[in-house]
């Protein structure tokens, strides 16, 4: 019997404070989140670009940000900045600018820079 009572005042008060601390964890999320406000990144980085700085990776994120929101757009306005630089881009870059250019209905340059890509991958092939 005094096991039975010993056994339920543990087991009570292990969940008594197990409640406690997850309170305790909300509150101190819900605290943290008050302190820190939302910052947008991408208008951010957009305001360095329009300052001048010019950086492949920084153009990509732009471009990859608008893309993947499906603002083409502001997506196509950035990769084209990406391909004025001149650099070796991956693949990828030339499909989501042709997509970005065709959903904006600029379709003779996304078939342009699909061009290109053939191109590119037609080199590839005969190394």
């Amino acid at each position: 019997m005094k096991k039975n009572i010993f056994f339920c005042i543990i087991l009570s008060s292990l969940i008594y404070f197990k409640g406690n601390a997850q309170e305790s964890k909300l509150y101190t999320t819900e605290k943290a989140s008050d302190k820190y406000a939302c910052v947008d990144v991408i208008k951010t980085y957009e305001r360095i670009a329009e300052k001048g700085y010019k950086s492949a990776d920084l153009f990509k994120t732009i471009g990859d940000s608008y893309y993947l929101n499906a603002d083409f757009g502001n997506a196509a306005k950035w990769y084209c900045e990406l391909f004025a630089m001149g650099i070796n881009l991956e693949p990828e870059y030339y499909h989501q600018y042709s997509k970005s250019l065709l959903f904006i209905g600029q379709n003779d340059s996304a078939n342009e820079i699909l061009e290109k890509l053939k191109q590119k991958s037609r080199l590839i092939q005969e190394k």
